[in-house]
Parts: structure tokens; sequence; C-alpha cells
């Protein structure tokens, strides 16, 4: 909390020195909320203030941002697994950190970091970007309060929601409390599909993607004979039924069935359970908006980073409920065809698409999937398809950059016996002339593409070393 009144401080100087302030921040839903958090706290100062949202930060950024001449700049959920870049570009400048990645090393002094892993919290669970964007903008003023279901939802946009019954903790929970107590937030434990309270059960059930329920996802005719199935009425007369409308002995009978159903397709017991947890409403949204459900909020926001419309994210974020939001509708449905469509390319058999190495499993995305979309993809894959022991690494090409980005995601038990990605990606990027980082239980890379093979061999045995206990240096 010092740290980000430090940067409030800060922040409150500029603005009232008439300063142009430079926001960056990252695509994802996480960072989407960090930027919006950030430009609603900066638009009430009445500040002049521009927004960019990027893929990474490197030395073309930070000099594109510099030809602006601004007085301030603010990096929201990343910079500090870029201090390399910053250390060299904007050494002595004042600048603002507002990340929850592990930083890579120590900050130039004149900057200003705030970030939970230099106080001993895990930046993967207990804080997100939004989240340390939110404590300044609290900090800056009490009334932006009213922001804290906005960090709720790039929590879950990155998938802290770690806790018993899929709550989040740690400084999230402070956050979840300000929301509770601003009257924005309601929490209650039920199946989580999305959708739940606003579209009919058949359509929830495909429109589901986490977990990512072969044959089902985004076949919304099967879900209805799976329903059917079941026993399970769609309609009552001629009404759809939506989630809220089941008994709770319907629920339990489709829960029961789609466990059962995963299992037999190969999932295993913990990714049936995550089809139940607690369940985040902004009681002020509309009810019959994606911006109800705290998670569906999230994949809105992912959607639009991932299709290249992040500034109707951000717009929505700092309050649009006009054409930002119907223009972010239609890029969801989008998303979501987008997403199925690339799983089921992945996953149809004797393609080699689906890599098994000794320690790691490998999804060749190559020049098909979009690389702004592997990240989603992998998430999904790591905690509904694979088996646990091992982490997932997806890939896939920008050939215009001359680079593949992969996407690393573990799991929370190989993280408990030694595996960091972070530093694996880290490590066995800078090996080729490549750069990573992130966090030990999800990552990133990007790493020239004639090195492609040699890096995948390299992080199979980074992580086999790792998982056995011994040094990988770094």
């Amino acid at each position: 909390m010092k740290s980000a009144s430090q940067a409030a401080d800060l922040i409150k100087t500029r603005v009232e020195d008439g300063g142009f302030i430079h926001v960056v921040s990252h695509l994802d839903a996480d960072g989407l909320a960090a930027a919006g958090i950030i430009g609603s706290a900066l638009a009430r100062m009445d500040a002049a203030f521009r927004i960019r949202i990027q893929r990474w930060v490197d030395e073309k950024i930070v000099d594109g941002i510099l030809a602006d001449k601004p007085s301030l700049m603010i990096f929201t959920d990343f910079g500090s697994g870029d201090l390399d870049v910053l250390n060299s570009r904007l050494a002595h400048r004042e600048i603002v950190i507002l990340d929850h990645h592990q930083p890579i090393c120590e900050a130039d002094s004149a900057f200003v970091q705030v970030n939970p892993h230099l106080f001993g919290i895990d930046g993967s669970r207990n804080l997100s970007g939004a989240g340390a964007a939110y404590f300044v903008a609290k900090a800056l003023d009490k009334a932006n309060c009213d922001m804290a279901g906005v960090a709720v939802v790039g929590a879950l946009g990155d998938l802290q929601d770690k806790y018993e019954q899929r709550r989040l903790g740690g400084p999230n929970a402070i956050i979840v409390e300000d929301a509770l107590n601003a009257g924005c937030l309601r929490i209650e434990t039920d199946l989580m599909f999305f959708g739940r309270e606003t579209r009919p059960i058949h359509q929830a059930l495909a429109r589901t993607t986490t977990p990512f329920i072969p044959g089902i996802s985004g076949e919304e005719d099967r879900s209805l004979a799976f329903l059917a199935s079941l026993g399970i009425a769609p309609k009552k007369g001629d009404k759809w039924r939506a989630l809220r409308d089941l008994s709770e002995e319907e629920k339990k009978k489709l829960f029961n069935a789609l466990a059962d159903y995963l299992m037999s397709k190969g999932s295993f017991g913990d990714v049936a359970l995550s089809l139940r947890g607690s369940v985040y409403t902004l009681t002020h949204e509309e009810p019959w908006t994606s911006l109800r459900d705290a998670r569906e909020f999230s994949v809105l926001l992912n959607a639009t980073g991932r299709m290249d419309r992040p500034g109707v994210g951000v717009a929505i974020c700092m309050g649009d409920r006009g054409i930002a939001l119907e223009q972010a509708s239609a890029v969801l449905e989008e998303y979501r065809g987008v997403i199925t469509k690339y799983l089921n390319w992945l996953l149809e058999p004797d393609t080699g698409r689906m890599e098994e190495f000794g320690h790691i499993w490998v999804a060749h995305g190559d020049s098909v999937i979009d690389d702004k979309i592997i990240g989603t993809v992998s998430s999904i894959l790591s905690t509904t398809l694979l088996k646990p022991e091992k982490p997932i690494i997806a890939y896939s090409t920008v050939q215009n950059e001359g680079i593949a980005k992969f996407s690393a995601r573990g799991i929370d038990s190989l993280v408990r016996k030694g595996l960091n990605l972070a530093e694996v990606l880290r490590i066995g990027a800078e090996k080729y002339g490549g750069r990573g980082g992130g966090h030990d239980i999800a990552a990133g890379a990007q790493v020239p593409l004639e090195h492609v093979v040699s890096f995948l061999k390299q992080i199979d045995e980074l992580v086999r070393k790792q998982l056995a206990g011994e040094p990988i240096g770094g």
C-alpha cells in the first residue's frame, strides 16, 4: 500500500503540473482492466493522457512512446518482466510500473514499481495487474473504490481464483471486500456456465470453454441432445430456461453427468470440479448483458484484446455501455468460434499437432493459430485436456516478425514440486536470442523462428531439471 501511495503521489504531481501521461498495457483481460482503471482515474482528474495496448514491451515500443514526449509513463500488467529494456531505454526517467509478473532484475532508482512479488506475495495467485492498478487508483481518490468490480474482473481473467471453491484470496480479497461494500458485487456458489443468468441452458453449456468440453463446447445442437438425454427440459412452455431456472436436483444431475462425460474423454477429476464454484455477479450491470457475470466480463475483454479490438475493451472498463458494448458482444461471438476451431484443429487425431515430449506437452500452432490467441488456447489445454504431470507449451509463428510466440501453462501441484515456468522460459529464450518471463505457473516467450525445435528441446530439459531439484542457471 505504501508503494501504491508513492505511485499515486507521483501521478498526482504530474497531473497537477499539466503534464501528458502515456499509459501502456497488455492486451489480455487483466491488462485491459488495468488500463481501464487507470484511465478512469486519470479522466476523473481531468488529466491529459493516452492509452496504448501492446502484446509485449520491446525497444521499438519504448522508442515509440518516447516520441510522444510524455511527462510520465505508466506501464500496467507488464514492465517488471521487461526491466532490462526499461532500464536501458528509460534510465533515470520517472516511470510507474503496476505489474504482478516476476521482476527479472533490479529497477532503475527513478522507477516506482507496485508489484506484489517485491513484498513476498505471489502475483500469479493473489494480485493481478488490475489489482495493482486498483490500489493506486484507490490511493489517488477513495471514490475510485467503485472500480473494484473491474479489478475483480481482471483477477478472474488471469485465473487467480485458486482458493477453495474457486474464490479469490490474498490482497484480491481486499478488492472483493471493497466491491461488496460498494454494493456492486454478489458472490454465490453454483455451476459456472457462461450466460448462466441470461442464455438458454444449451447455449450457456455450448459457450463454456473453461473447462473445454469436447463435443459440447461450441456445439449447441449437441448440448441440446445432452440435456435431453438427462431428461432436463430446455424450455418451460414457450420460454427457454436459463441455468438459474433449474432446480437444485436438476443442477446436481447435470453436474454429475458432465463429470462422468469429462472423465470418459480422458479428463481428470479436478477438471470436473472446476464446473462448480464461486460465482461473482456484478449487480450494477444489466442482467441480460455479458458484463453481469465477472468471468464472462473477463472473457469479453480477452476477446476484444485477442481479436484486435482492445480499445473497445478499455472503453467498456471505463464505463461505455453503448456502442462499445454492442461491438464487444459481436467480437465475443466470433472469438468463441475461433477458439473452438483452433482447439478442434489441434486435437485432430494422428496429426502430430499435440506432441508429448519427455517432460512437457507441445501444441504446434504453427502459422494456423493467431499468436494473440495462443495464450488462451494454452490455458484451456492445460486445465482440461492433458495429463496433469506435464506442463503445456503452445506456440504460433509470427511470420512478419520472424519469431515464434510461446505460451506455457502448468498446474499448482507441479509448482509445489519446483516448477517455475517464468525462469524456464526466460533462460531457454535467452539462449536463443529471445525473451521470456511471467509467472511460475504461466509464462511466455518470443524466440527466432529458426530456433523453435532447439528451444523446445531445451525447455523439456530445463523442466526435467527443475522437477528433479537440479539448478538450471540464470
